[in-house]
């Protein structure tokens, strides 16, 4: 039997995402990311919702948010970080 391993697009398609278009859950202080060497948002977040642009600014896009708390531990940059409400967030259909 072969195993074939899946990559981070393909598993978190498997997942549900209902976005609160209206209330974002995560909202970063983008004046403090500008300022910030070190930049643990691109790599802890597993969902690899936090990128560089061209001109070396964090882009996040919080619709595929797996609401682990990662980045509220690790990124100090932060100025909201709360459970999406009521019916929003994310579904796991895979455990």
């Amino acid at each position: 039997m072969t195993v074939q391993k899946q990559g981070t697009d393909e598993l978190l398609g498997l997942d549900k995402f209902t976005v609160d278009e209206e209330n974002a859950h995560i909202v970063l202080d983008k004046t403090a990311c500008a300022v910030c060497n070190d930049k643990p948002c691109l790599v802890v977040c597993p969902a690899g919702l936090y990128k560089l642009n061209d001109k070396g600014e964090i882009l996040f896009d919080y619709a595929g948010c797996l609401e682990c708390g990662t980045c509220r531990i690790m990124c100090h940059q932060l100025k909201q970080w709360k459970y999406p409400t009521g019916t929003f967030g994310v579904s796991f259909r895979f455990g």
